[in-house]
């Protein structure tokens, strides 16, 4: 199996040194990366490393300002970078204005961007599935409003009380990609306080069943892990390990 692997999941050594950080992912056998910045580096120096290193960059996440504020900038650097996927990793919806703002600039944005071949996703946190300050269950109003596909970040959703099988079937014609990711669940009512995220394998997410019915479903999986338990580095070496024992 391919998999992709969220960038954020090593950024304490991504943020030193992003060359060594892609040589370390691609060692442990990640054939796909997803960014989570680029850290001031041009897109054609991007483009070589992931090159030497045989990876394809698949993703990214590019904040909402970057691509609602800055559009042609950031629209260039990925047709530089060569990566057609532009994935929005939060944005503005605890009111019904923010989320009319949202709404707005994807519909405005996302033509221009399937023009060119590309894609624009949306990637959820827990309280999207949850009312915002006006009643508004983001989730719902992003899939009836706009035709933005949805990176399903399979442990949020589970803290959100979803079930993530369940949200890859409703939305199966609108993700490209999940994040697989472990942890152990908070309590949404208290703000989902007391959310722990794991290793894959080390914590209470159905991560078997969601990277089954990803394979079954030909979605891509993008693993993300965000403790740096005790670094990035062996958590997400933890993370391919039980991957690869699912696989044996």
């Amino acid at each position: 199996m391919k998999y992709g692997l969220q960038l954020y999941s090593i950024r304490d050594m991504a943020e030193e040194n992003f060359e060594k950080t892609l040589k370390t992912v691609a060692e442990m056998g990640y054939e796909m990366v997803e960014s989570a910045g680029f850290f001031g580096l041009p897109a054609e120096e991007v483009k070589a490393m992931l090159d030497h290193y045989g990876l394809t960059l698949c993703s990214t996440h590019t904040g909402y300002r970057e691509v609602f504020s800055k559009f042609e900038e950031t629209f260039e650097y990925h047709k530089k970078v060569g990566c057609p996927n532009m994935i929005l990793p939060g944005v503005m919806f605890s009111t019904k204005e923010e989320i009319d703002y949202t709404v707005a600039c994807i519909n405005r944005y996302q033509p221009i961007l399937e023009a060119e071949g590309m894609s624009l996703h949306f990637h959820n946190h827990y309280k999207e599935f949850l009312p915002n300050k006006d009643g508004l269950i983001t989730q719902d109003e992003f899939a009836k409003r706009t035709r933005v596909l949805f990176e399903i970040d399979t442990f949020w959703a589970f803290n959100a009380g979803k079930d993530p099988l369940a949200l890859m079937d409703q939305y199966k014609d609108r993700i490209k990609f999940i994040h697989l990711k472990d942890g152990f669940a908070g309590d949404p009512a208290k703000g989902g306080s007391g959310a722990v995220g794991k290793s894959l394998g080390l914590g209470e997410a159905p991560v078997a069943a969601v990277r089954q019915k990803a394979i079954e479903m030909g979605i891509t999986m993008v693993v993300e892990s965000e403790d740096l338990d005790p670094t990035g580095e062996e958590e997400v070496k933890r993370c391919i390990d039980y991957l690869r024992s699912l696989e044996a």
